[in-house]
């Protein structure tokens, strides 16, 4: 495929960077990611995605913008209020880039749908704020074997890892099952910083861009931790030996999705 004019110009940054190229922005261009989650983690991760020219995106999410979102989820704004979130998001993201084509799920993530969604893309991201969704979303990858991006936010603190098959632990390797209902106070109850949000989910957006150009090093084995209050990175190396794993391990013993009840915006193990 050859660049337009205005391809070469809006991808000049790239084009000019020994990392990516005009060959690297040609598999940005052909790359399929799925967002799962328009909020506070998936609305900086699909704008900048949509900037950096990945040609197909699929976002789902199943609720409405609502004004207490709008701290945080940069992708909607007020006039957006009561819109379905996928339908926001797919008019800002095609608003800053035409070239990109944007799926939209208006739809709950379950056991009965995810496998069907996920199907058709190189790259998941986790943006969702619950840990039901979390462990449905690794779970589902890892039979897929799908790469994917996990990641959490609450007050001032966040992380986030990658998950790629059969180069390190997945999501269930660290943590085992979703903690008990109400045992970890929620986003409504403990509130989150909303640039939190936007540290965080540009992070899982690099991650994915890296994947696709097959370049760097991605956050496999290892889980990054953010504590913006300390101005702390951590990185934390995860446990090499996955066989004892239930879903990825040698011997799994879950065999199908498992839909968890949990309460909303409590995805971040800290």
């Amino acid at each position: 495929m050859a660049f337009t004019n205005e391809q070469l110009e809006r991808y000049s940054r790239h084009i000019i960077l020994k990392e990516v190229g005009a060959k690297g922005q040609k598999k940005l261009l052909n790359a399929k990611v799925l967002i799962i989650g328009a909020g506070g983690l998936g609305a900086p991760a699909a704008l900048y995605l949509a900037a950096a020219g990945v040609g197909t995106i699929g976002i789902a999410d199943a609720d409405e913008v609502d004004l207490s979102n709008l701290q945080r989820q940069v992708i909607h704004t007020t006039a957006d209020v009561g819109k379905a979130k996928v339908q926001s998001a797919k008019e800002t993201m095609e608003a800053i880039n035409p070239d990109v084509t944007v799926n939209t799920y208006r739809t709950f993530i379950d056991s009965e749908n995810i496998l069907d969604i996920i199907k058709d893309y190189d790259f998941v991201i986790d943006g969702t704020d619950n840990f039901p969704a979390k462990f449905l979303i690794n779970d589902a990858c890892v039979m897929a074997k799908k790469p994917f991006s996990h990641a959490g936010i609450i007050r001032f603190k966040g992380q986030l890892m990658t998950y790629v098959p059969g180069q390190g632990p997945c999501y269930r390797c660290v943590f085992k099952n979703p903690p008990p209902k109400d045992a970890v106070p929620t986003c409504k109850q403990a509130g989150v910083i909303g640039a939190m949000g936007g540290v965080i989910g540009s992070l899982q957006a690099m991650e994915a861009i890296k994947y696709i150009l097959g370049t760097g090093d991605l956050l496999t084995g290892y889980l990054l931790t953010y504590d913006a209050l300390k101005m702390e990175f951590r990185k934390i190396k995860l446990p090499t030996d996955t066989s004892k794993c239930p879903i990825c391990g040698e011997h799994p013993t879950i065999t199908k999705l498992i839909d968890y009840e949990q309460a909303e915006c409590d995805g971040v193990h800290l």
